[in-house]
């Protein structure tokens, strides 16, 4: 039997983790703005057959003004399945921060925010130069996602 590639892929979602952190829990200060800001490690499965690059997205959709972007980065080698903490691998987007590369989280004092790491396996490298926002690579990615994987930690300050 043939199954549609939308049913492959709920059959073998990515699986992403953190060494730093566990899912739904909060992420250190280390992390943070209230720390050395460095990107935490992170781990995932094999994507699938056909997976040519990752990317990967961090948003915060709690953010005051709407979903604020704390990490773009595209073109990761196709056998990469771990980043070291403060891992300069792949190529880096801009985030709304204005930086490129990886930003914290920093949200204001009150309620914890959710913080969403969005791994992508894609069919084919990103043809995007570097400093790409979220929004342009979501763009790239249309029709090329061949799995996702999402690990969400919080932090509050």
């Amino acid at each position: 039997m043939i199954f549609p590639l939308a049913m492959t892929l709920a059959a073998s979602p990515l699986t992403l983790r953190s060494p730093a952190f566990a899912g739904g829990h909060a992420i250190p200060a280390k992390h943070t703005c209230k720390g050395a800001d460095v990107s935490p490690a992170l781990e995932w499965t094999v994507g699938p057959l056909g997976t040519r690059s990752y990317a990967l997205i961090v948003d915060d959709p709690d953010a005051p003004g709407g979903t604020f972007v704390h990490w773009v980065l595209y073109n990761l080698a196709a056998s990469t399945i771990r980043l070291a903490e403060g891992s300069r691998e792949g190529t880096a987007g801009d985030n709304d921060f204005g930086k490129r590369g990886f930003g914290g989280p920093c949200p204001p004092p009150g309620a914890p925010h959710h913080y969403r790491f969005h791994l992508y396996a894609l069919d084919s490298p990103v043809d995007l130069a570097p400093g790409a926002t979220a929004e342009q690579l979501r763009a790239a990615l249309t029709g090329h996602i061949l799995a996702e994987g999402v690990l969400t930690g919080t932090f509050q300050r």
